[in-house]
């Protein structure tokens, strides 16, 4: 209750304080309001409850419906300036106004931008994983399977994928391609090439010696049957758990890349050029231009992380007892 207190009296009664307080007081509350809840649910639900990953679903859930349902939404503008030629600049976040997460140097509603930025970051996200999951769980099968000179070929494209900086990489294919979201897709897919493929590489050396694949050799199946009916869904299983940190990693290179002015271009929103608009002296002037977005790309980064690295640490054939 104290935290939860503490967290309205930042939103509440200190409206008209400085920023920095405001958010001080707000951070602080949500912190003892984690603390007490995790303590009062382990006592009711038992000690293995994990409030934070709840917490993590339920953002993700949230975000996901509030970035679909975006243009039906009652929220502000996003992107045509002539439209805000009324509205307030620099509005402060304040949860009791018509702005709750302020506005930028346009007036643009941060909220609105935020949501409608979502749906770029996690459209380009998981369009790359998916293009990652379908080539690189199929060379990474193909290479356990076959071994040998299949094997080092296939080793060989990986190694030249990783012998490239990600960052220059990506640098020199948005600069060739246009800045849309199938380009992006494309190229961050390839970042998600090598260690994909090396995971399926190595889950299907763990169940190529198992007593089923065996089982289905000795019955005389074809190698396209036991890959795709045996080892594929074996294999994919810890890949889509790996896939959930794949996909945090490629929502910060995404944002990276519209930092440098290179991903989605203004004034349609994406997380990293909404945090580029802080540049100069508007984040000293204005810190809530950057800590909107940035706020949400770390919660959204952090769930995202946190919820893959549980899940991969369960379907991980590698730690599984044999």
């Amino acid at each position: 209750m104290l935290g939860l207190t503490l967290a309205g009296l930042g939103m509440a009664a200190l409206r008209g304080a400085n920023g920095w307080l405001q958010l001080t007081a707000v951070v602080a509350g949500l912190a003892l309001a984690h603390v007490g809840a995790g303590r009062l649910l382990r006592r009711r639900f038992g000690s293995g409850f994990d409030l934070t990953s709840w917490l993590c679903t339920i953002w993700l859930v949230l975000l996901v419906l509030a970035a679909l349902l975006a243009p039906v939404l009652p929220l502000g503008e996003h992107k045509d300036i002539a439209s805000t030629l009324d509205a307030p600049v620099f509005a402060r976040p304040d949860l009791l106004s018509e702005y709750p997460l302020g506005t930028n140097n346009f007036g643009l509603d941060l909220l609105s931008r935020v949501l409608h930025g979502a749906r770029a970051s996690l459209v380009v996200a998981l369009g790359a994983v998916a293009v990652g999951l379908v080539i690189g769980a199929g060379l990474g099968i193909v290479a356990g399977f076959f071994r040998k000179v299949t094997d080092a070929v296939i080793g060989i494209f990986t190694n030249s994928l990783l012998a490239v900086p990600p960052l220059i990489l990506l640098i020199a294919l948005a600069t060739v391609l246009e800045p849309n979201l199938r380009n992006l897709a494309f190229a961050l897919s390839l970042l998600a090439l090598p260690s994909i493929i090396r995971m399926a590489r190595a889950s299907t050396l763990t169940f190529a010696q198992r007593e089923f694949v065996l089982a289905a050799r000795a019955m005389g199946a074809s190698r396209l049957r036991i890959m795709t009916r045996e080892l594929l869904p074996n294999v994919l299983l810890p890949l889509l758990s790996y896939a959930m940190v794949m996909i945090s990693v490629l929502i910060v290179a995404e944002a990276s890349l519209s930092f440098l002015g290179l991903g989605i271009q203004p004034p349609e929103p994406s997380w990293g050029n909404m945090i580029a608009e802080g540049e100069g002296n508007a984040f000293e002037q204005h810190p809530h231009i950057v800590l909107v977005p940035g706020v949400v790309l770390f919660l959204t980064v952090f769930s995202l992380n946190l919820l893959g690295e549980k899940a991969r640490k369960r379907f991980d054939p590698r730690q599984a007892k044999l």
